[in-house]
């Protein structure tokens, strides 16, 4: 076993353990939630009036905004193309392909879950949006690029801004009546744990990857 392989294996079976509990316990409240009807869990409605009560012009702009960054054309696609331009710019192919994996894999697993349940949304939704309300494809999104952001550039600061753009989706989009707060927590797991099972598919050829880059920036 090289020295980069024993460096990436504890990595890789925390990437395993973390990513895949991400993914049952998403599918478990998913499960939970369709068990029990049509019935939104009581911090559901309550979380929905209080953003009923929150109305504001300016908040109202943001949170729409959130919705075009987050999702659809720009949000799914330009995004992770771009962001994939970018890594291979800086010479980092495989963390491209490890973003634009991850990308794929939470997207189809928010896909996989909201034909499974088929929860129904808000009836007080501000905008449009696709069939099923768990678990939250925009949150899913945010949290897939925050931790896919954070395994490439293992920073802080990157956590930190990743984590405080989830919470903001999450606003956003129980704001907008888009989604219940559960369907938040749900796309959040999903995204986190399609980012970091992906991430243990890529950790080696990163970790080369990211040693030669080193090396070249010595020599």
């Amino acid at each position: 076993m090289t020295t980069t392989e024993r460096r990436v294996a504890v990595p890789v079976i925390a990437y395993l353990i973390a990513g895949s509990s991400l993914v049952v316990l998403s599918c478990l409240l998913g499960w939970w939630i369709f068990s029990r009807g049509e019935e939104p869990f009581v911090v559901d409605t309550a979380w929905n009036a209080l953003m009923g009560e929150w109305w504001r012009p300016v908040i109202t702009g943001f949170a729409h905004l959130m919705d075009f960054l987050g999702g659809g054309w720009f949000g799914v696609l330009l995004v992770p193309i771009a962001a994939a331009i970018g890594l291979i710019v800086l010479r980092r192919p495989w963390a491209a392909a490890y973003f634009l994996a991850a990308e794929a894999v939470s997207a189809a697993g928010v896909q996989v879950l909201k034909h499974l349940f088929g929860r129904v949304r808000p009836e007080d939704i501000l905008v449009l949006s696709d069939y099923g309300s768990y678990p939250s494809g925009h949150v899913a999104n945010a949290a897939t690029i925050a931790v896919a952001a954070t395994v490439i550039f293992p920073r802080l600061w990157v956590a930190i801004v990743g984590a405080a753009w989830v919470l903001l989706m999450a606003f956003s989009r129980t704001y907008l009546h888009a989604h219940w707060l559960s369907d938040t927590l749900g796309g959040a797991m999903i995204g986190a744990g399609a980012a970091l099972v992906v991430a243990a598919a890529f950790a080696l050829p990163m970790a080369r990857e990211g040693t030669a880059i080193a090396a070249r920036a010595a020599g």
